[in-house]
């Protein structure tokens, strides 16, 4: 009885929080709109669970996505490259920086080619909280170190000399 209770209240806190793995279809989806995975990340956000639908491309190759919280409260994660630009009330803190600017607040945390920046609207979480948050956030994918570009692509179908169109062999009616 007593561990049936333990695996039950583990269910239910698993369900507090936010969501801090990416599946496995959100991260190709991601990759077919073009976000590098070196910069796919997750952030634990207490009272928020990630919308997976929110998630895609930012930039030319950054990532973005919506946390929210039941009560309808939205935070946004983008992570990108350098560099970052303050706009607004900048006040550096740690290795980031705390913005508010036109009814937002930001924190950004600065890494080494990348940041990662958390907006929502101006009170509706803590400052504290999303410095926490954005300064814990952890790659999705891998480890988050650039995985090596892939070689050529061997189509089979393209000649070896002529104008390079792909061969297309005649038949009945070709």
């Amino acid at each position: 009885m007593r561990s049936l209770l333990a695996l039950l209240a583990l269910i239910v806190l698993s369900g507090c929080g936010s969501s801090a793995t990416l599946s496995q279809a959100v991260i190709d989806q991601a990759a077919r709109q073009g976000v590098a995975p070196e910069l796919m990340y997750v952030v634990e956000l207490p009272g928020f669970e990630l919308a997976e639908q929110s998630v895609g491309a930012v930039g030319d190759d950054g990532f973005g996505a919506v946390y929210t919280s039941t009560d309808g409260r939205q935070v946004e994660l983008r992570v990108d490259r350098p560099p970052y630009r303050c706009v607004g009330t900048c006040e550096r803190d740690g290795d980031g920086w705390y913005t508010e600017h036109e009814g937002n607040q930001e924190y950004v945390a600065v890494r080494a080619g990348y940041y990662v920046r958390l907006v929502c609207q101006a009170g509706q979480v803590d400052r504290a909280v999303l410095k926490r948050a954005a300064e814990g956030a952890r790659p999705a994918v891998g480890d988050g170190t650039p995985s090596p570009p892939p070689g050529p692509v061997e189509r089979g179908d393209l000649p070896r000399n002529g104008d390079g169109a792909p061969i297309q062999r005649t038949g009945p009616g070709g």
